[in-house]
């Protein structure tokens, strides 16, 4: 398998879980800007999305989009999706909820041309979406004391609030710190050469 990957995109999300399931698979870099890989190929002949993620199968098929990537993932590793009656389905609800009402929600800040009051408000709105989530976890993770997919998903979108002044409500700070720690992440942070200490 090959991950098309940018650093420090939401891409990252599969990356750490690629890396939970144990998953061997190639990464490739994707200059988003230019649409070229970093083995100069046209991204948009892989994904004419033109955006990260992209999963390649050894078949040639290619899947994108978090939620369905994580969800194979899941499939692959089914240590990684919520255990009992509605566990799959609760994964699927809860990825939704971070892709659409989370996710989508950090626009303003990619835009160059958001105003100050359109970032504050986005702000705002992430702060209480953010606050859901905060409010629904059971224990260490998400959906309890085991680790999903869905939070690699999250992970990534509190390292998104950090760098953008959105304010993370209690426990999900201590739940960064948590994340920081395993060791999948620390891997994929680093071959995303994203542990290095970041300058102003």
């Amino acid at each position: 398998m090959k991950l098309y990957y940018s650093p420090g995109a939401c891409s990252l999300a599969d990356h750490i879980a690629m890396h939970e399931a144990g998953l061997e698979f190639d990464r490739i870099k994707v200059d988003l800007k230019a649409k070229r890989t970093e083995d100069g190929r046209d991204y948009n002949q892989i994904n004419p999305k033109g955006y990260v993620p992209a999963l390649e199968f050894d078949d040639g098929e290619v899947l994108t989009e978090n939620i369905a990537i994580l969800s194979v993932v899941a499939d692959m590793a089914p240590k990684l999706t919520p255990q009992g009656r509605l566990g799959h389905f609760r994964l699927l609800e809860t990825l939704a909820f971070i892709s659409t009402e989370i996710h989508k929600g950090f626009k303003p800040f990619f835009k160059p041309d958001s105003t100050d009051a359109e970032k504050a408000a986005a702000r705002e709105l992430l702060a209480k979406r953010f606050g859901y989530l905060a409010g629904r976890m059971k224990g260490d993770y998400l959906l309890g004391a085991n680790l999903t997919v869905a939070d690699c998903y999250l992970f990534v979108m509190c390292l998104w609030a950090e760098k953008n002044g959105v304010p993370l409500p209690d426990p999900l700070p201590a739940f960064v710190t948590r994340m920081k720690a395993r060791p999948a992440v620390k891997l994929a942070l680093h071959h995303e050469g994203l542990d290095q200490p970041q300058t102003a």
